[in-house]
Parts: C-alpha cells; structure tokens; sequence
C-alpha cells in the first residue's frame, strides 16, 4: 500500500484540531493579526469542503505579558497567571474578529489536565464540544493558565492538542510550528539531518530523536510533539507537524509544504470502542429483548429498555450491559445507579419530572459503548 502524504490526510479529514504555538501568534508581545487572518482563510476552507475545526492555541500569556509590560524570561507562577487573565480575553477577541467575517462562530473552552484525567470533568468537556461543534461553532481551546498549577497543567499546548483530539474524535491533529517535521537531529545545528515525511511507528529511535525547544516563546520542543503523537495516533488520530509562520499554513499543507505525518493506528471509533472494552465495570444494567434488537442495530442505550441496574457506579463509569441471554458488552453510564434505577423502564420525556431536571435521552450513548 501505498505510504499516505500529509496534503492527502489533511484532504480526507473530517474533524480536525488545530495547535497553534505563541511564537506563531505573538511577536514582541503583539497579535500577529495579518496571520491570524490569513488562518481564518485556512479554516474557512476546511469548514466548506465539510470538516469540523477546533483549535487549540497557544498566545495568551504572551500577549498579556505584552500588555502588562512584564519582563523577558521566566515569570513567577502568580505573574504568568495574571498575564494570562488579561491576555486570554485579548486572545479570544482576536479569533472572533479573524472569523466573523466568513460566518464563523467562536466559543471559549478553558481546560487544564485534571480536566481530562477526571472522569466526569472529562464527560463534560467531551459533551460541550461535540454540543459546540453540532451547531457549527469553531472552538478555540486553551490551557485554563489562570488557575492551573503545576501539579494540574499540561505545561505544553501539543499534549492538551492531543488529548482535545482524542476527546472529540478528531481523525487529524495539525502541529503548526517553528520547524517542518521531525528530523534524525537538530536541523539548526546538523545540516545533516534528515527529515521524515512519514512516520509509520514511533519507536524508542523515532523519541530518542526528540529535542529541546527552539524559541524562546515556546514550551513545548520536538520532544512533546512526539509525545502527542503516541496519545493521538492510538486514539485513531493521525498527527501532522508543519512550519506555521508563512501565512495560510494550512494551505500551503495542502499545496504540499515539507511536514511529518505520524500514522493512525485504526480510526477514532475502533481505538475508542477498544478503550472502553478494556475497561473493568462497576456495575450492570440487564435490558430487555427490544432493546437487545435496538442496540444490534446500533441505537443508543435509552430508560425504557433498563429492566434492572445493578451496583454502584458514577456518570462515566463502565458497566456491562446484559441481554435476558447475557452480557452485551461494556457502556459508559450516562447516569450514576441510583438516577439508572429511578429512571429505568420510563420514557426519556419523564426524565425531567423524576430526577428533577432535564437529562440526557440516552442511559448510554451508541458512542459510549463497545458491544
């Protein structure tokens, strides 16, 4: 078979997530605004041939170091925290501005690592961007730098890139960075690296090759860009690294500019219904004969075909879910066994007069569960 470029990965994408860096972003503390329209360009092109875009960015504690006149260097947590206040909502701005003009709608997601590590947190942010991107909204991620402590933060925007791709199910990560692609070594310091347009497996060779990085403005080097790689490419989600400072990056990606491209193993769905079958239930919810045929035919988990629940389990948990004949496979409960039992055997319109308020249809979502 043929190897995949990474134009032609970029052309079957259907969700996408965009990671831009703060050197690409902000230069002397200012927006670099005529790039960042140049973008809007970009992003407008993959909404029209039917892609989803997210992007993760990179810039607000650069730009509101900018603002605040604080000094070159590192800065104490409490500084970097109070330039990211001020910079996040110049940020913001700043994309909706880019995007208005073609129709685009922004929305604002402010995550840190507990954010995914968390179960419930983790439904959540999964459940507001698939919302978002539902009603044709574009959102622009960030790391929550304001309130996130070293013990909570991700430290580099690749690795959250990553994590956002495999929360949403994106089938393409692009890194927009200071370099092309992985190389056998620094290319600023061995001309005579070789680069790699294509990386298959990422073996102990392929992160020994890893770096430092290379601008003062970026945290994240070579190094946590293969790191994002393993989470993406296991997940179903090839990677692409590319140079991000030409205007209209994603363009020239697909005009054939020099980039890397990590290889998927599977795609979004396969890699997450094996995630979920690996994992040990907390409890069980038995089902009835009609809703053993709706679930073969690939329908949602809904309280009218619950006959009984079983265990004590939170919203997120894995349970199993069992036929009259027996076990089914594994779900994530879209309610905690209590809300299960309460509901089960009702229709979803009574939901919101049991539990007194309005939730979800499904006990399990078709997405959340690997039969």
């Amino acid at each position: 078979m043929a190897a995949v470029s990474a134009a032609a990965a970029l052309a079957g994408a259907r969700r996408v997530v965009i990671k831009i860096g703060s050197a690409l972003l902000v230069e002397q503390g200012r927006l670099r605004a005529g790039w960042l329209r140049a973008l809007a360009e970009d992003v407008a092109g993959l909404r029209a041939s039917g892609a989803d875009v997210v992007i993760v960015s990179s810039g607000s504690i650069a730009l509101g170091r900018g603002v605040l006149g604080l000094p070159a260097g590192m800065l104490a947590l409490e500084q970097s925290q109070a330039a990211a206040s001020v910079g996040q909502i110049r940020l913001a701005r700043a994309y909706e501005e880019a995007l208005a003009p073609h129709g685009i709608t922004t929305g604002q997601v402010l995550l840190t690592l507990e954010d995914t590590h968390d179960r419930r947190r983790y439904l959540n942010s999964r459940a507001t961007l698939a919302t978002l991107l539902g009603l044709g909204v574009v959102p622009i991620v960030n790391e929550n730098d304001t309130i996130a402590t070293d013990e909570i933060r991700y430290g580099d925007n690749d690795r959250l890139a990553a994590q956002v791709a495999v929360t949403i199910g994106a089938d393409l990560l692009v890194l927009l960075s200071d370099v092309d692609g992985l190389y056998s070594g620094n290319p600023q310091s061995d001309p005579q690296a070789r680069h790699f347009d294509l990386v298959e497996a990422i073996t102990p060779q392929i992160e020994a090759m890893a770096g430092e990085p290379l601008s003062a403005l970026s945290r994240g080097g070579m190094k946590t860009k293969v790191m994002a790689a393993k989470t993406a490419v296991a997940s179903g989600c090839a990677m692409i690294i590319t140079a991000g400072a030409a205007g209209n990056p994603i363009q020239r990606l697909r005009d054939g500019a020099r980039a890397t491209l990590f290889a998927a193993q599977g795609d979004p769905r396969s890699a997450r219904k094996r995630w979920i079958a690996a994992m040990k239930p907390r409890g069980a919810v038995h089902v009835d004969a009609g809703a053993v045929r709706a679930l073969a035919q690939g329908k949602s988990l809904l309280p009218a075909g619950v006959t009984r629940v079983e265990g004590a389990f939170q919203r997120g948990d894995p349970v199993t879910i069992a036929g009259p004949e027996g076990p089914l496979g594994l779900g994530l409960a879209g309610y905690s066994s209590a809300e299960a039992a309460a509901i089960a055997g009702h229709q979803s319109r009574e939901i919101a007069g049991i539990l007194n308020y309005p939730g979800r249809v499904a006990l399990i979502h078709r997405d959340e569960m690997a039969l």
